[in-house]
């Protein structure tokens, strides 16, 4: 089975988590989730260096990474995902671009669990409401 290693971001912005929808997927069981937004790590960059890149190109939002949370990994029917997870800052959400997302929503922590979230995804909303990042 495919093994995927990708990293993800937990944005935080005025206190409000950035939930990214997905579209339709390839997967039917990806469509229309709720994801932390993140990519692959090219060869020749960071995982904190793929994040910013990942977030300006899928939603043309300046970033900072601040630290490492958590890896959470997940075996979907067709592919195993490992997903390196990072806290991070936007800067600014003025000129915020959907390129790859059906929609996004700005949620307070305690509003995470009422979303349809991919499962790969679930073990990071659960860190965040444990920990109350």
């Amino acid at each position: 089975m495919k093994k995927l290693s990708v990293v993800a971001a937990v944005i935080i912005h005025e206190g409000k988590y950035l939930c990214a929808l997905k579209g339709e997927h390839k997967f039917p069981y990806l469509s229309h989730k709720y994801e932390f937004p993140g990519g692959k790590v090219e060869s020749n960059e960071t995982a904190e260096q793929a994040l910013i890149r990942e977030i300006n190109e899928e939603l043309n939002l300046a970033i900072d990474v601040k630290s490492y949370l958590l890896t959470a990994e997940h075996s979907y029917p067709d592919f195993q995902i490992e997903l390196a997870t990072y806290l991070c800052e936007s800067k600014t959400i003025d000129e915020l671009v959907m390129h790859e997302h059906q929609d996004i929503k700005w949620c307070h922590i305690d509003a995470l669990i009422q979303l349809d979230w991919a499962a790969a995804d679930l073990p990071i909303v659960q860190y965040l409401l444990n920990n109350k990042i």
